[in-house]
């Protein structure tokens, strides 16, 4: 009778995962307690990405494959992320060009009534 052989994982790091993940929302539900502005929204978004990396890599095992199939899966979201980043920093420009030209201009110095 043949055996199946696989890849077996001990289940202290499913355990340690459990707890890191249960920590950091502990410290993401802290965060109210801060008042509102950038650092209180970096820390949300970080412990996001730090929940939804362990949640990728461990438990949908993804640790453990090949590069290609993590580059598969994770290279479309991070080249997004890059174009976002792109069209983010195109539209400051263009919000400030239609400021420059559409605004009304100011009157030169000795003019006013």
């Amino acid at each position: 009778m043949a055996t199946a052989e696989g890849q077996q994982h001990p289940l202290s790091i499913y355990f340690w995962i459990w707890g890191l993940l249960f920590l950091f929302s502990a410290f993401s539900y802290a965060t109210d307690f801060l008042p509102d502005g950038f650092v209180r929204t970096g820390l949300i978004l970080l412990f996001m990405v730090l929940k939804a990396g362990f949640i990728i890599a461990i438990f949908m095992h993804m640790a453990w494959e090949r590069h290609a199939l993590i580059w598969a899966i994770l290279g479309p979201p991070a080249l997004l992320l890059f174009l976002i980043a792109i069209l983010a920093w195109e539209g400051d420009y263009t919000v400030l060009t239609r400021l420059d030209f559409f605004s009304e201009p100011l009157a030169p110095a000795g003019l006013e009534h």
